[in-house]
């Protein structure tokens, strides 16, 4: 045996042995080979058992239906089903509901940006809009009973849209338990709801309906910096009376459901702030941190679903393992706004944060669907374009997200606080200038609901076009909700709702004649016998009303940043007004004590002479060496307006501190500094007196030359001091306190306020039946003569000097009366009381006749705002009567005075309402003294200001109740000049 070989040579094996040594290949290639071929046997097998091993583990998670269902989802937008338009039925139709033709009617549709207007009948049916126009009565043959209402060439709109609404969340009238506005828990709350605080009990739905008004988005407050999601509304309530069955069109959020392709994907709403409204949780840099913050913690929650959803989309289970849906019930509202399905409703006055909100919006790519309140939006127009980041591809314009936001302004309410200093009855006009779409709404209960047509009035008043300014109550909030394609507009499968009105809507004190929201009559009833439009029959009332040229101070206004110089142009010679149709003057002898020289008809000539009317007529020499010529265009001259009730002159800003007298101390609630020597404290409001304000200088230019302003403050915080000082009659046009004629009555009446606790306040108010002890005791001699307090308050008792008191209730009220007869027979005098505010005064206006106590009403047009208020005579529609009328007609002298600065720019609004108002029963010269004589009187100042005639305004273009007009000079003969405006 060879060891080497380990075998034996055997017989016969010669030839194997042979073959063995025949040349063979090198031992490294032959190893080389066989290491090939085992790996690569051995990888093909490998990757075979991984195959099948992997095909027998493979992960796919039960739920892996539903979550590529929620993904794919995830870019859908919101929408209205295709075909919405052609519903035969409302989702919101009450079955048993009669269809209704309301036929010859003028219907304003909203349409063709808004100038779409259609001579016809429209029909409504199961909720819906079924026919406008030409309505062929095969349409409703099929009815059993259709109800017939004859427009008789009235016009017809749709229902209102209040964008910016606190309806049900801070009802009426006001208790602690009604006010769930504002949350104290943060400033960033995407997770709350305004639905959840959702009043069915307001006593506003029924009076904002009464005003045309249909629909209304209703947001949480501003003290948050996102303070949650707001809902829409319908203000009918349902037969359900649930605050979910008053929802339009409910997100799927709301229930837990699922969009489909019957039911798309709703639109969600959302609220946020910024600038001072945020303070409680610090400055504006704060505020927009805290944005960044919470925007970030959305969008890497978005971030985590979009990859998520890539791998799941991808089969990439395995990656998924263990791994749940990334979502955030607190975040998800946010999420969705990231995704473009949520209308943000913002709340921003000022540049700076109109500024720092565009860049938040381009910093995280989400669109912003409206600003809200914006004073200062009108100044920076173009800025608000850029809330939209526009890319180009191979020269193709691609926006990716957003859009020019559409910007809700208030038409009059500015300079109540800094922020909204700059803000301009201009600015609608101005944003519309510049393709910015334009909404007017309420901020409800700032602003009454029930006048949101009131704020499209004086849009239009101020330059607004009349189509843009129905839009902005219509179509356009109805867009910016992403509701437009079922309110704000009238066509066919639309939601009926709609207003027939008694005049042209845009005509002041247009009043709804009947109000139907999803096809059901809400106001108008005929068994009701409410008379609506009476006194309004002339053609003009149907007519959109013309109004003045503002073109040169629009430019004015731009120029000078918002704030142009008020300061008028002064005469003290002569000065000629051609085209005067009619002249009316302060008479002590005539009725109302006021007289019409030139009664409305041929256009005269009017001479004013160092502010003195010397000549009427067509040949007025002495106009010939006139300083200036003023073209009145038909207009009148009358009787400078008076204000009373508002802190003018007294504060510049009413939220500013800095800007006014300081805090009024209440002799209720402690005791006055013991230097001033006198318990109660009593003050006079001439000591704080300031001229120069723009609140006052604008009432100056709007005809309001005199004003009695007391120390009364009032905030929505704060209840007011008892005694609110001695108030002063000044001239709203004086440079200052030493000018002449500046001052007209240093101390014109006594002041209390008599209230209960407000339910927001800080701080309780003294009882009632502590305040009238008080009052009971300073009047009949309670504290020393040598004091202001004993002093004035003897005065009053004697009947020396008004007796001013705030007060609401009827019953308080009675309680007064008794005390003013125990007064008067105690002091053997006549007391000169007047109840301001006097919301109840009507329920017992014969008694306040009998004790010849005098009633300044405030506001004009009631609101129940707080319980003391809640028993009002609402006027028309709602009601046959006003105040006004009920008071006037028992015999009480009454005038309308305001409470707040910026009011009284608007006094020849409030007074041509309340006319118009009463359906005809008090004449134009009754409606003219409550804002001047019946004011002078009950204040005790007739002498005072009348006696060189008082001022006069011309106002150009019309008479003093009409839009048309234009206030363009005040003659003033005790100051001896003229001023031009």
């Amino acid at each position: 045996m060879d060891s080497k070989m380990g075998y034996q040579e055997l017989p016969g094996a010669s030839s194997v042995h042979d073959a063995r040594r025949r040349p063979s290949l090198p031992k490294t290639i032959l190893l080389a080979l066989c290491t090939a071929v085992a790996t690569a046997t051995v990888l093909t097998c490998n990757t075979f058992l991984q195959s099948a091993a992997s095909q027998r583990i493979h992960y796919v998670p039960l739920n892996a239906e539903t979550i590529l269902t929620r993904c794919a989802a995830l870019g859908e937008k919101p929408r209205p089903p295709t075909d919405f338009l052609a519903r035969d039925a409302s989702d919101r139709y009450e079955p048993g509901t009669k269809s209704t033709l309301v036929k010859n009617a003028r219907i304003w549709t909203g349409a063709r940006n808004g100038t779409e207007i259609v001579y016809g009948d429209v029909y409504l049916d199961k909720g819906v809009v079924k026919g406008i126009g030409y309505i062929p009565e095969a349409l409703y043959a099929s009815e059993r009973e259709v109800i017939v209402v004859d427009a008789k060439g009235g016009w017809v709109t749709p229902g209102l849209v209040d964008l910016h609404s606190h309806v049900g969340v801070s009802s009426v009238p006001e208790l602690h338990g009604t006010l769930d506005v504002n949350s104290e828990h943060g400033p960033i709350l995407p997770w709350l709801r305004s639905i959840d605080a959702f009043n069915t009990h307001d006593d506003a739905f029924q009076l904002a309906i009464a005003g045309g008004v249909t629909s209304v988005q209703v947001l949480p407050g501003s003290g948050n910096a996102i303070a949650g999601q707001a809902f829409m509304f319908k203000l009918r309530k349902t037969s359900d009376r649930t605050p979910s069955s008053m929802v339009l069109e409910p997100p799927h959020s709301l229930n837990g459901s699922s969009a489909n392709s019957e039911h798309p994907m709703r639109w969600r709403h959302m609220k946020q702030a910024c600038g001072e409204s945020l303070i409680a949780y610090g400055n504006r840099m704060d505020s927009m941190w805290s944005y960044r913050w919470a925007y970030n913690e959305a969008r890497r929650i978005k971030d985590s679903q979009d990859v998520y959803c890539a791998k799941a989309e991808a089969g990439l289970w395995d990656e998924l393992s263990g791994q749940n849906y990334p979502d955030n019930l607190q975040w998800e509202a946010l999420v969705d706004v990231l995704r473009g399905r949520v209308k943000v409703s913002t709340h921003c006055y000022e540049e700076v944060d109109l500024d720092s909100m565009v860049r938040l919006t381009n910093e995280f790519e989400f669109p912003i669907a409206s600003f809200h309140h914006a004073s200062e939006a009108w100044l920076v127009p173009n800025l608000l374009k850029r809330t939209r980041v526009v890319c180009f591809l191979h020269e193709l314009a691609l926006t990716e997200w957003g859009g020019t936001p559409t910007v809700g302004v208030f038409a009059a309410v500015h300079r109540y606080k800094r922020e909204s200093f700059r803000g301009s009855g201009f600015a609608p006009r101005v944003l519309a200038d510049n393709g910015i779409p334009v909404v007017m709404k309420s901020d409800h209960p700032i602003l009454n609901s029930r006048y949101l047509m009131y704020e499209a009035q004086q849009a239009h008043y101020w330059g607004l076009p009349p189509h843009l300014a129905l839009l902005s109550v219509t179509a356009v909030p109805a867009t910016a909700a992403g509701m437009s394609h079922r309110i704000g507009v009238l066509q066919e499968g639309t939601d009926a709702d709609v207003v027939l009105w008694d005049s042209h809507p845009l005509q002041l004190g247009a009043t709804p004649r009947k109000v139907w929201i999803d096809g059901i009559l809400q106001i108008g009833a005929d068994e009701e016998g409410i008379v609506i439009g009476k006194g309004k029959e002339a053609r003009q009332f149907q007519e959109v009303p013309n109004v003045p040229n503002w073109d040169k101070e629009r430019k004015e206004a731009i120029k000078w940043d918002g704030l142009p110089p008020l300061a008028p142009t002064q005469y003290r010679s002569r000065v000629l007004l051609r085209n005067v149709r009619e002249v009316t003057v302060r008479d002590p002898d005539a009725e109302d004590r006021l007289k019409t020289l030139l009664e409305p008809g041929e256009l005269s000539d009017v001479v004013l002479d160092r502010g003195r009317i010397t000549c009427i007529g067509k040949h007025c020499l002495g106009g010939i060496n006139a300083e200036v010529e003023i073209d009145l265009q038909g207009g009148a001259i009358a009787p400078s307006l008076m204000t009373f009730g508002s802190p003018l002159g007294v504060e510049e800003i009413m939220l500013e501190a800095s800007t006014g007298d300081g805090v009024l101390f209440d002799p209720l609630h402690g005791d006055p500094p013991s230097i001033l020597g006198d318990k109660g404290g009593l003050v006079r409001t001439a000591d704080a007196l300031k001229f120069g304000t723009r609140n006052a200088l604008l009432a100056h230019r709007a005809g309001v030359t005199y004003a009695t302003s007391s120390l009364e403050k009032t905030t929505y915080f704060t209840s007011p001091a008892f005694i609110a000082g001695l108030s002063v009659t000044f001239r709203t046009g004086s440079a200052h306190a030493l000018e002449p004629g500046a001052v007209i009555k240093q101390i014109t009446a006594l002041h209390i306020v008599l209230s209960r606790t407000s339910p927001s306040s800080l701080v309780g108010q003294a009882s009632v039946s502590t305040q009238i002890a008080a009052l009971r005791r300073l009047l009949l001699n309670g504290e020393p003569d040598d004091t202001e307090t004993g002093h004035w308050f003897k005065r009053a008792a004697q009947g020396a000097i008004p007796l001013v008191i705030d007060v609401a209730s009827a019953d308080i009220m009675a309680v007064l009366l008794r005390l003013k007869v125990e007064v008067e027979q105690a002091r053997g005098s006549l007391m000169k009381m007047v109840f301001f505010r006097a919301t109840e005064a009507h329920l017992i206006a014969d008694e306040i006749a009998r004790e010849k106590v005098g009633i300044i009403l405030e506001p004009a047009r009631p609101f129940p705002q707080v319980w003391d208020e809640r028993r009002i005579l609402a006027g028309p529609p709602l009601t046959n009567d006003t105040s006004l009328v009920r008071l006037m007609d028992a015999g009480v002298t009454v005038a309308i005075g305001c409470r707040d600065a910026w009011q009284p720019v608007n006094t020849r609004f409030d007074v041509a309402w309340a006319a118009l108002e009463t359906n005809g029963r008090i004449t134009r010269q009754k409606a003219q003294a409550l804002v001047t004589t019946n004011l002078e009187k009950l204040l005790d100042i007739e002498g005072w200001i009348d006696e060189d005639g008082g001022d006069l305004v011309a106002y150009q273009g019309g008479s003093i109740f009409d839009l048309s007009r234009k206030p363009v000079a005040v003659a003033s003969p005790r100051r001896g000049l003229v001023d031009v405006l």
